[in-house]
């Protein structure tokens, strides 16, 4: 299984991007996606995970700004980002949970650099 993420780059502060992230390989079924980003000398964290189809949970510095959201048929999970700020600058990371042939792992994508220019 492999993920591949996309839409990251440079945008002004209040300023949208949106991250999509397509998984591919022997996928039974994708159990959880999420969204995580890391910036230089810090440890990576949590933006928002979507799993049980809608549920989702969102870092307290993203809510209403940021939207989840996934495709089961297609195996991709998207990142709505609004009224982004300087402070949302990272490199953001996609993961999901899957269960395959090997059985059920957690993986993810590269990267994708977001920059937010002031």
């Amino acid at each position: 299984v492999q993920l591949q993420a996309s839409g990251g780059g440079w945008v002004q502060s209040g300023g949208s991007l949106r991250l999509s992230c397509v998984a591919s390989g022997s996928i039974r079924i994708i159990l959880g996606m999420g969204w995580y980003r890391q910036v230089p000398g810090k440890q990576r964290e949590l933006v928002a995970i979507i799993y049980n189809i809608n549920t989702t949970h969102y870092q307290d510095s993203v809510k209403g700004r940021f939207t989840i959201s996934g495709d089961n048929a297609k195996n991709t999970v998207y990142l709505q980002m609004d009224s982004l700020k300087p402070e949302d600058t990272a490199v953001y990371y996609c993961n999901m949970d899957i269960a395959s042939r090997r059985g059920r792992d957690t993986y993810w994508g590269r990267g994708t650099l977001v920059t937010v220019s002031s």
